[in-house]
């Protein structure tokens, strides 16, 4: 290889792209190129190691005695840990003929102390290295932006009038000060707010008398956020509440401006807000379909912009709380919408569908609700094929309001509930699985909460209940071989080379943590929030439930991108990624997500005793 080669080479493994020129001549230029023999000893256990290993071709595997721990191959380094600690554990031996960059010690120590993402890199835990490197794979100014404060941005300066004054007044005063917002404070300490269209859509097309008291066309029910949030939550609050501002406090509760959507919008690159305030104005089923279509748009947008996949899929998963709600007020007979409660289960209740798969929802009916038979039957199934005209598609299971089974009276709920418990089979513990994930989105959420924690009575202490209900995760393998390689499908030849990262990772997290959170009752229904309530009541160590949910974002981030490059190709979504695809470092990090998930596994199989169930 040529001098330039080398250093493509050697920047191509990371972290060492974080090498300046200095460092990347250093190492090219005391880098030497070795020849090894299948099964000769590179490095032996208990010595001290003087080189660090590129290799271009061939591979290693690491031993402890006979056992073989891990295994490196082409364009993979080893082993930086005993370069570090100055003592090698483990012997590293050749399987088959190699050749290998060496570089010798000494010049790794010196670069390690002078590069600071180095030194981060090699001395951090399995968490943090997949934390970095989704931040590593994103925008580097979008990742400025996930940690700006709402202090950062365009704050407008609040003006506080008392409820005493004219409009016309008031209007002297926002010309004035050059703001677009006035906050207007009663006798009792009640804030109000009063905008420059409120002047124009009140007062001049009601052609008000300019005398007329301000606080005549002023709005209460102001939303309140700290100058210290993140401003990332303060677009989700808008989002949540349909607003074009929020109030902004300080630590000392004192109110210091106002941040409005177009402060946001140098920020912020999508119409999030737009399409938020689509579905609120919504009046018919039609221009609600039209604000449904923008969601893969807003999608693509922030995940090209670098936003972590845990905040669209809040960002995702409010505007399709909002959306159904308000489809199910357009479409439901008045008397059931105010006796009733739809509800969205699986990964949609989680809150961790980003991307439409399919429906599953139910409609829990108040016992009182008076609906006959027909005009129930007939809405429901509208509802369900007006969500597949809207890009959701139909259940294949079949879990969906149109099928009476996921529509009934919150007693005959409780009836089935009972069921699922008492009478143990496959089908049972999917439907707790699914019903446990339930969230309501429209009507009354008691219904909902209720049931849950008749489910919680009904399945009481129960131990063997309980390992029947996690013992599922044991017909799941992690697609992780002995020897670290990867484990693929033999018997789906479309998916020939590929692992699919839901059933051989996702769900085992999603299940196992479901599990535990089931026994002990907690309320929670996203597996990340579950993971850190479980953490707080001491039944996951604080760095395990670190690992946990950095190994759960990292899968679901894969999936996400591989499935909007499916999108990109018109191709089907589906849970399968080829590892091909993947450079080396996601390789290695899809290795260290599936060893957290194979401990989880085995943690699980002690807690529950799944090996006696």
């Amino acid at each position: 290889m040529s001098i330039l080669e080398q250093k493509q080479f050697i920047k191509s493994i990371h972290p060492f792209e974080n090498l300046n020129k200095s460092q990347l001549d250093k190492f090219a230029e005391n880098i030497d190129i070795t020849y090894f023999k299948a099964n000769q000893t590179i490095q032996k256990a208990q010595m001290k190691p003087t080189h660090l290993y590129f290799i271009l071709k061939g591979m290693v595997q690491e031993k402890s005695e006979d056992e073989v721990l891990s295994i490196y191959s082409k364009n993979e380094i080893f082993d930086a840990i005993s370069l570090i600690e100055n003592f090698s554990k483990h012997e590293f031996v050749t399987a088959q003929e190699t050749i290998c960059y060496e570089l010798p010690r000494q010049i790794f120590i010196e670069t390690l102390h002078q590069n600071s993402q180095l030194e981060s890199y090699f001395f951090q835990s399995i968490s943090d290295k997949l934390n970095n490197h989704i931040s590593h794979e994103k925008n580097k100014e979008m990742a400025n932006i996930m940690i700006a404060k709402v202090k950062d941005a365009q704050i407008h300066k609040a003006i506080v009038l008392d409820t005493n004054k004219t409009i016309f007044e008031a209007v002297k005063t926002i010309k004035k000060e050059k703001i677009p917002t006035l906050l207007l404070k009663d006798e009792n300490g009640e804030m109000y707010v009063v905008t420059d269209s409120d002047f124009r859509e009140k007062v001049i097309l009601n052609r008000m008398d300019f005398d007329d008291k301000v606080i005549k066309i002023a709005s209460k029910g102001l939303v309140y956020i700290n100058e210290n949030d993140f401003l990332f939550n303060a677009q989700l609050t808008m989002a949540k509440h349909g607003l074009k501002r929020v109030i902004v406090k300080n630590d000392e509760n004192e109110i210091v401006g106002i941040l409005d959507q177009i402060s946001l919008s140098s920020f912020f690159a999508t119409n999030t807000f737009s399409v938020s305030n689509q579905i609120v104005k919504a009046e018919t089923v039609e221009e609600l379909k039209k604000a449904s279509l923008s969601f893969i748009k807003i999608i693509k947008s922030l995940n090209a912009k670098g936003v972590k996949v845990e905040f669209i899929s809040k960002l995702i998963n409010q505007l399709n709380k909002k959306l159904l709600d308000k489809l199910y007020k357009l479409l439901a007979p008045k008397d059931l919408y105010e006796k009733s409660s739809l509800v969205v289960m699986g990964s949609e209740g989680r809150g961790e569908q980003i991307l439409r798969t399919d429906q599953d929802n139910a409609l829990i009916i108040d016992d009182d609700c008076e609906i006959d038979e027909k005009t129930l039957k007939d809405f429901t199934e509208k509802f369900t094929e007006t969500l597949v005209d809207f890009g959701f598609p139909r259940c294949e299971g079949n879990i969906m309001v149109s099928n009476p089974y996921w529509c009934r009276k919150k007693s005959e709920f409780k009836n089935l509930i009972y069921e699922w418990v008492n009478q143990p089979s496959g089908d049972n513990f999917m439907n707790i699985a699914i019903f446990y994930d339930a969230v309501s989105v429209s009507g009354n959420k008691e219904l909902i909460i209720s049931l849950k924690e008749y489910l919680f009575k009904v399945a009481g202490n129960s131990q063997t209940f309980n390992a029947q209900f996690a013992k599922v995760i044991s017909s799941f393998d992690v697609p992780l071989g002995f020897f670290d390689g990867f484990v693929f499908e033999t018997d789906d030849k479309e998916h020939k080379n590929e692992i699919d990262i839901k059933k051989g990772g996702i769900f085992i997290i999603v299940q196992g943590i479901r599990s535990l959170s089931l026994e002990k009752k907690v309320l929670n229904i996203n597996t990340i929030k579950r993971i850190q309530k479980l953490n707080e009541l001491g039944i996951l160590e604080t760095e395990f439930a670190k690992e946990l949910s950095m190994a759960f974002n990292f899968l679901t981030n894969l999936k996400l991108k591989s499935n909007l490059d499916k999108l990109d190709k018109k191709e089907k979504i589906d849970n399968y990624i080829n590892p091909e695809n993947l450079n080396t470092m996601e390789k290695d990090l899809l290795k260290d997500s599936f060893k957290i998930i194979n401990k989880l596994k085995k943690q699980l199989e002690f807690h529950f005793k799944l090996n006696y169930v």
